[in-house]
C-alpha cells in the first residue's frame, strides 16, 4: 500500500538513528549520510500526493491518525534537504569528535520526529512527536561539551514549559471541537476559543524561537556543536514552529484581520524583529550574531502570518524556507571558519577573504539573502511582508523595514570583521576547508539564488498550494513587489552601506562600526542589563527560586529550631522551675493552694 510509506517516514530514520549508536566512529557518519539520504528520497517520491493512513492507538479519540497533503510534504521536504545536507557537512566538520556516534543518532531521530509532527492527523499523535523533539534537544546541546550541561537543562525548561501550554492548548481544542482530528477541527475565537489559541500559540512560537523564549538558543551557539545549530533553531525548529502556527491560524481556529489576536501576533513579530536584531548588532562572536538572527528573522514570519492577509501569509510561510536556507547556509560558513582558524571571535579573525574564498562568496550570498538585497530570494518573501504589513499599519512596516536596516548592518560588521581587513596571527595558516563542507554551503547559497531570480518556482509550486482558496486572484512572485515599498528596501540598505563605512572609518574597524550604538545613552543601560541577563526570563526565574528557596529553607531550620530547640528547653526550664518550688514545706503548699483559690474567684465573679 502507498499509505505505508507515511510509517516508513517515520519508522526508517528512527531504526537507523538508532543503529548509529552501535556502528564504530569511523562507519557511523557515512551510514547516516546514506540514512538521510534515504529520508530524502522518499519525500521527494511522495511529494505533491494526497494519503491518509489512521488505526486504533489508545482510545478515547486518540488514534494514530497520518496525513500527507500539499503543506505537510513541502515542510517534510524541505526538513529532509537539510538533514541530509548537514549530514553531509558533518562528516568532515565531527570527524575527530568523539560525540559524532550521539549526534547522528540524534540528528536521524529528530528527523523521524519531525515526519511525525508534520504527518500527524490527530492532536494527541501530534503531542507525542512534538514532545520526542525535546529529548533530542536536550542531547544534542549536552554532548557539546562539560558546558553544555546548563544550556541544555535552560533549553530544556524553556521549550518544555511552553509545551505544557500547548499540551493544555490541545486539551482545550479537543473538548470545545469534540474531536482530536486536527483536520476536522474549524474553530472561533470565542473566550474559550481564544484561549485554546493563545496556548497552542505559544507552543508554536517557542519551537520558532520567537522571543521571550529564546534565550537558550545564543548559549547554545557557544556550548552546542555547530551543527546542531544548523540543523534545530535555523531550520528545523523553524519550519516546524511556523508550520503549526500557520496551521492553527489557517486551518484550525478563525483568525480575522483586524482582530485582536491578529494585532497580538504582529506585535509579537515586531518585538522579536527589532531586540534580536539589536542584541545581533553588538555581537563579537560569529556564532552569537548568528544566533540572534535566528530569532530575529523569525519575527518576519510571524508578522507575516499575523496579517491575516494573503500576502502577508505567503511571505511568513516563504520567508520560512528562505530562512532556513541562508541561515543554515550561514551557520555552515561559521562552522567553515572555525573548523579552519580554531576560533569565532571576531576579534581574532580577519582577512579570510583571500585564504577561503568559496566560504567566503557563499557567505556573501547568505548574507545578502538574509539582509534582503535583490535579487536574492529574502527580499521578495521580506517585500511580501512589508506590503501586507503596511496594509495593516504603517507602524508595522516601520519595525519591519527598521530590521532590515540593522540587519544588514550587523552582516556588514560581520563580513568587514571576518573576510576583510588584516589577517591575524590566529589565522596565519588558515584555508579552505574540506569539499565535503563546501558541498552544503555552495547547495544552499546557489538555491538562494535560484529561489530569488526564479522565485515563482517556490511560490507557485511550494507556498500558493498551502493558501488554497485564499491564494486566489493573487500574484505574489517578483513581478507583483510593490515598487515603492521595494525602492524604500533599496534607499534603507544603501543606507546601512554608507552607516557602515563611516561607523568603521570614525571607530577604527569594522567590527567596531557598531560601538556607538553599543554605548549610546539609554541603549547602553539596556545593553548592560542584557548583558548581565537581567532581561532573560530564564535567569531571572532561576534567581527568584533560589530566593525563595534559601527562603523557605530558613523557614524550614526556624521550625526545626522551633521543634528540636525551642520547646524542649521551655520544656526543661519549666520542669526545672517547678522542682526548685517543690521545697517539701506545708506552708509553701497552702500558699499555693490560696493563690490558686483567689485566682479561680477572680475569674468566678470578674
Amino acid at each position: 500500500m502507498t499509505e505505508n510509506i507515511l510509517i516508513a517516514m517515520i519508522v526508517i530514520p528512527l531504526i537507523a538513528g538508532l543503529l548509529s549508536l552501535l556502528l564504530p566512529k569511523k562507519g557511523c557518519g557515512v551510514f547516516a549520510l546514506l540514512a538521510a539520504a534515504v529520508n530524502f528520497i522518499l519525500a521527494v517520491s511522495i511529494f505533491n500526493k494526497e494519503l491518509n493512513l489512521t488505526f486504533p492507538w489508545a482510545g478515547f479519540g486518540m488514534a494514530f491518525s497520518l496525513r500527507l497533503y500539499q503543506f505537510s510534504g513541502f515542510i517534510m521536504l524541505a526538513a529532509a534537504f537539510f538533514g541530509l545536507l548537514i549530514s553531509l557537512y558533518s562528516l568532515s566538520f565531527l570527524k575527530d569528535k568523539d560525540y559524532r556516534r550521539q549526534f547522528y543518532a540524534y540528528l536521524l531521530i529528530s528527523l523521524s520526529f519531525v515526519n511525525g509532527a508534520v504527518l500527524a492527523n490527530n492532536l494527541v499523535v501530534l503531542l507525542f512527536f512534538w514532545e520526542g523533539l525535546l529529548v533530542t534537544l536536550f542531547g544534542l546541546i549536552v554532548i557539546g561539551g562539560k558546558q553544555s550541561f546548563r544550556t541544555a537543562t535552560k533549553a530544556l525548561v524553556i521549550v518544555g514549559l511552553s509545551d505544557l501550554c500547548m499540551m493544555a492548548g490541545i486539551a482545550l481544542t479537543g473538548y470545545l471541537a469534540g474531536t482530536l482530528v486536527i483536520s476536522d477541527i474549524h474553530l472561533g475565537l470565542g473566550s474559550l476559543g481564544g484561549l485554546a489559541f493563545i496556548l497552542m500559540a505559544i507552543g508554536a512560537v517557542s519551537k520558532a524561537g520567537a522571543i521571550p523564549f529564546h534565550t537558550w538558543i545564543p548559549d547554545a551557539a557557544v556550548d552546542a556543536p555547530l551543527p546542531f545549530m544548523a540543523l534545530f533553531p535555523a531550520t528545523l525548529e523553524k519550519l516546524l514552529g511556523i508550520y503549526l502556527l500557520a496551521r492553527i491560524t489557517l486551518d484550525m481556529f478563525k483568525l480575522d484581520a483586524g482582530s485582536p489576536l491578529s494585532i497580538v501576533l504582529m506585535i509579537l513579530g515586531a518585538i522579536t524583529i527589532l531586540i534580536a536584531v539589536m542584541m545581533a548588532l553588538v555581537q563579537k562572536d560569529y556564532k552569537k550574531l548568528l544566533s540572534y538572527h535566528a530569532i530575529s528573522q523569525v519575527g518576519y514570519m510571524i508578522l507575516g502570518i499575523g496579517t491575516c492577509l494573503p500576502a502577508g501569509i505567503a511571505g511568513g510561510i516563504f520567508h520560512m524556507l528562505n530562512h532556513a536556507m541562508y541561515k543554515c547556509g550561514l551557520f555552515l560558513t561559521g562552522g567553515a571558519v572555525e573548523k579552519s582558524t580554531g576560533t569565532t571571535n571576531l576579534e581574532n579573525l580577519g582577512g579570510l577573504r583571500a585564504k577561503m574564498p568559496v566560504t567566503f562568496i557563499c557567505f556573501f550570498i547568505t548574507a545578502a539573502s538574509i539582509s534582503g538585497v535583490p535579487p536574492f530570494n529574502g527580499f521578495f518573501s521580506k517585500e511580501l511582508v512589508y506590503d501586507a504589513a503596511m496594509q495593516r499599519g504603517w507602524i508595522f512596516y516601520l519595525a519591519a523595514i527598521l530590521g532590515s536596516f540593522f540587519t544588514a548592518a550587523s552582516f556588514l560588521k560581520l563580513g568587514h570583521a571576518a573576510y576583510f581587513g588584516k589577517s591575524r596571527k590566529e589565522n596565519k595558516d588558515a584555508k579552505e576547508v574540506s569539499v565535503f563542507m563546501l558541498i552544503p554551503m555552495i547547495t544552499l547559497a546557489a538555491v538562494c539564488v535560484i529561489f530569488g531570480v526564479f522565485n515563482y518556482l517556490p511560490i507557485n509550486n511550494f507556498i500558493k498550494p498551502i493558501l488554497g482558496a485564499r491564494a486566489e486572484g493573487h500574484n505574489f512572485t517578483g513581478s507583483s513587489v510593490n515598487m515603492t515599498l521595494g525602492i524604500i528596501t533599496v534607499l534603507v540598505l544603501l543606507g546601512a552601506i554608507i552607516h557602515h563605512l563611516m561607523a568603521a572609518k570614525i571607530m577604527g574597524g569594522g567590527i567596531k562600526a557598531a560601538e556607538h550604538i553599543h554605548h549610546a545613552p539609554v541603549l547602553s543601560v539596556v545593553y548592560r542589563w542584557a548583558e548581565k541577563k537581567y532581561l532573560d526570563p530564564y535567569e531571572v526565574g532561576v534567581k527568584f527560586v533560589k530566593i525563595i528557596s534559601k527562603l523557605l529553607w530558613r523557614i524550614d531550620r526556624g521550625i526545626d529550631w522551633i521543634y528540636e530547640s525551642l520547646t524542649p528547653s521551655a520544656a526543661l526550664f519549666v520542669s526545672r522551675t517547678i522542682r526548685r518550688m517543690h521545697t517539701g514545706y506545708y506552708a509553701v503548699y497552702i500558699a499555693w493552694s490560696l493563690v490558686g483559690a483567689l485566682l479561680i474567684m477572680l475569674f468566678i465573679f470578674r
